[in-house]
């Protein structure tokens, strides 16, 4: 990451900016449950933390990934990015939590005793919110819609559509708000342990054989492979049951493509006339959110962020920011961790007096980012130096300071 040119990342400075923003409020929601119950719901009601900092990460997200794809042209070094990027630290957070759930901290013990293959499975391929599989990490429901963006851009880059953008966005946001009531949702959600390995098993092979033929066959096999990719992700979206359920996870594909369509007209691809267009996501996402006030004005703020991050993007941004920005995976990551091991500890935390959780919660961001500095150091920036240099011997032409600005 720090071999992007400085030019590079003054320039991208400002989605670090916001990235940081988005992990601190994150950790603050989930934070409330173990420390600062009584106020969870007063929070909620008024403004949810946590739908806030996720939707800033998705518009970040649909605003730069796609630009790491094209610049490049190659689906391949996508792939190698997006893995190094992704994997190493959720293979951290996943093995930590399963930890967590081996001694009895955390009750998704059951799941290990009774579906252990199809959890593995699941998670091993990021879709496991999508498979309606448990997320062993509460956090780690957002990276199945990572996956899910992903997975589509390399299929309309593939077939050559990738800059209908806004279209995509509305028609996203058109279903959510058309067929949110009338969706299937119950085609994953039923059944036993055997249904849902089968489920994962077919699912996960079938994308599998999508990517293969879109990385490796000709012309017409790679136009197939992305058919079937887009498909089967389309199809999953449809009758996913699992949280935040169908409306949200439409609206959430509408925001990232949306962000793209922003990033398009920014770089003079699309006329400005486009986001007029795009501003109608956010009103539907306010009319999804109708019986949530509080959600709907998490959905008002991130959208306004974004938009004065973009308003500042040419200023200098303070330095502590960009940093969290830069460990956002981590902090996102890894915080359930020592979130669940508080839980564990204090299971009644409103018999101690507030001031000593107010000292405990500083003291847990404290532990975190010391704890983020370390991962970054030793498991994120390794493991992109490694990317970066599998992607130069496969993809010459690759160019490594847009990884910087590449959403986890």
């Amino acid at each position: 990451m720090n071999s992007a040119p400085p030019h590079t990342r003054r320039r991208l400075a400002w989605l670090d900016a916001l990235r940081g923003l988005a992990s601190m409020v994150v950790v603050f929601e989930h934070a409330l449950q173990p420390l600062w119950p009584e106020a969870r719901a007063p929070i909620k009601a008024v403004f949810d933390p946590g739908w806030y900092g996720v939707l800033v990460f998705f518009l970040v997200s649909g605003y730069i990934v796609p630009a790491s794809l094209e610049r490049r042209g190659s689906v391949r070094a996508f792939w190698i990015s997006r893995f190094f990027r992704l994997w190493p630290l959720f293979t951290v957070c996943v093995a930590g939590m399963a930890l967590l759930a081996a001694v009895g901290w955390d009750s998704l013990h059951t799941w290990w005793d009774s579906r252990p293959a199809a959890l593995a499975l699941a998670h091993a391929g990021m879709l496991q919110n999508l498979l309606y599989a448990p997320n062993l990490a509460n956090v780690l429901w957002t990276l199945s819609y990572e996956m899910a963006f992903y997975l589509l851009l390399t299929a309309m880059f593939t077939l050559g559509v990738h800059r209908r953008s806004t279209a995509t966005a509305l028609a996203f946001a058109a279903s959510a708000v058309l067929g949110a009531g009338l969706l299937p949702v119950t085609l994953l959600s039923a059944g036993g342990a055997g249904r849902m390995l089968t489920v994962v098993v077919v699912v996960t092979a079938v994308l599998a054989a999508g990517l293969a033929a879109v990385l490796r066959g000709g012309r017409r096999v790679r136009q197939v492979g992305a058919v079937v990719i887009a498909g089967t992700i389309l199809l999953l979206l449809a009758v996913n049951q699992s949280y935040p359920g169908p409306w949200q996870g439409l609206f959430i594909l509408a925001t990232m493509f949306a962000g793209t369509a922003l990033y398009r007209v920014e770089t003079g691809q699309i006329g400005h006339g486009h986001i007029a267009w795009v501003a109608l996501i956010p009103v539907a996402g306010l009319w999804l959110a109708r019986a949530e006030s509080g959600v709907q004005v998490a959905i008002a703020a991130a959208w306004l962020t974004f938009a004065a991050g973009v308003a500042l993007r040419h200023r200098t941004m303070p330095s502590w920011l960009t940093w969290l920005g830069l460990v956002s995976y981590s902090i996102y990551l890894l915080h359930p961790l020592l979130l669940e091991s508080v839980e564990f500890f204090l299971p009644d935390a409103t018999a101690v007096p507030l001031a000593v959780r107010l000292t405990l919660l500083a003291a847990v961001y404290a532990t975190l980012l010391g704890l983020c500095a370390l991962t970054w150091r030793w498991v994120e920036m390794p493991a992109q130096r490694l990317g970066r240099r599998l992607i130069s011997r496969a993809e010459p032409r690759a160019e490594p300071g847009l990884e910087r600005a590449a959403s986890a």
